[in-house]
């Protein structure tokens, strides 16, 4: 076993399944297996669900396909989410199991008051930098391998808000430039960007996080705290 440094670069152990699985029961969300060989989990007032889609490979971003997808509805009745996210493997799983408890967390996980600057001051209070040429919209890591960015909302990333040319926040980890991206993360235009730097601030902190493997890529760029 390692514990490493960064954690944006450490990957998911080969174990965001159920790593985050665990995280979900641990609230007390509910789980059901699909037709479509994904486990959908919902939360205990229903307004909330995390599906592990891995299986059905929906699409991609960046070339890696989606692993979790995450909701929110505004009532129980509703059929249509406010809100989605998308999570690629690789994303540490860390960062995804504390984004799921300020969901839990939140009465009203549709609704947010604070402004989008609140992701890129999450990020900027763990030691990030804003980009020189986009400072309001973007945020990167000190080794230039990892980046959030407020950014126009790929195909296939579903919102509420109808809308064409809607902008949501965007992450991604590219040990190697040019290289394959390790992990991407999309979310919604409607995401309340006070979940978005929960996600922020458990990605960029500097707590060292244990991995039995270590993403190949990235291996020149972690720093082995430990082994034990």
């Amino acid at each position: 076993m390692y514990w490493v440094t960064p954690r944006h670069l450490a990957g998911d152990d080969d174990a965001l399944a159920e790593r985050v699985g665990d995280t979900l029961v641990g609230l007390g969300w509910r789980m059901w297996p699909t037709a479509l060989h994904t486990l959908l989990y919902v939360s205990p007032d229903g307004l909330c669900g995390a599906e592990w889609i891995l299986a059905a490979y929906p699409f991609e971003l960046g070339g890696l396909p989606v692993a979790w997808q995450l909701s929110a509805r505004s009532h129980t009745e509703s059929a249509m989410a406010e809100w989605n996210a998308y999570f690629t493997a690789g994303v540490p799983y860390e960062a995804l199991a504390d984004l799921l408890v300020a969901i839990d967390a939140r009465k009203t996980p549709d609704i947010g008051f604070e402004g989008a600057e609140t992701v890129l001051d999450a990020h900027c209070a763990r030691g990030w930098i804003r980009d020189v040429d986009r400072p309001r919209t973007t945020a990167m890591d000190p080794g230039f391998c990892s980046s959030v960015s407020l950014e126009v909302l790929p195909p296939l990333i579903e919102d509420a808000d109808p809308r064409p040319d809607l902008v949501g926040w965007q992450a991604w980890a590219e040990p190697v430039l040019g290289a394959p991206y390790l992990w991407c993360v999309s979310f919604s235009s409607s995401v309340p960007h006070d979940l978005v730097a929960a996600f922020a601030s458990s990605l960029a902190s500097p707590v060292p996080v244990p991995r039995r493997i270590v993403p190949r890529s990235a291996e020149g760029r972690l720093t082995v705290v430990r082994r034990s």
